[in-house]
């Protein structure tokens, strides 16, 4: 199943719904290329919604890595929310948990960005 991403602007925010695999190929250069023109036509506050992400190789999670990166790099943040048990358990095992904020919520992470300010 290939990687789907819709894109909704909530406010200041742009919201990320992800869903299918994040898997080394179209799929990682895809998302890259979808946050890379986020950023750099202003947007820095992004979620990546997860929920329907049914599976993350090691790519996928690099690919994480960098967009979170690139991110923090021009000032601004990346978090997750919705994250399935599989791929929290993911995080956990590599402990990227320790790097991502992870939220339930859209809205939890809509106010975080709105409690950093």
């Amino acid at each position: 199943m290939p990687l789907y991403i819709v894109e909704k602007m909530l406010d200041d925010l742009v919201l990320l719904d992800l869903r299918g695999r994040l898997i080394l190929g179209r799929e990682t250069a895809d998302l890259r290329g979808r946050l890379g023109r986020l950023l750099d036509s202003g947007h820095l506050r992004i979620i990546l919604k997860l929920e329907g992400v049914s599976y993350i190789d090691s790519s996928g999670l690099s690919t994480l890595v960098a967009c979170y990166t690139s991110a923090r790099k021009r000032g601004g943040d990346l978090k997750l929310t919705h994250l399935t048990t599989r791929v929290r358990d993911l995080m956990q095992i590599t402990r990227l948990s320790t790097v991502f904020e992870t939220y339930n919520t859209v809205e939890e992470a809509q106010k975080s960005f709105q409690a950093s300010s």
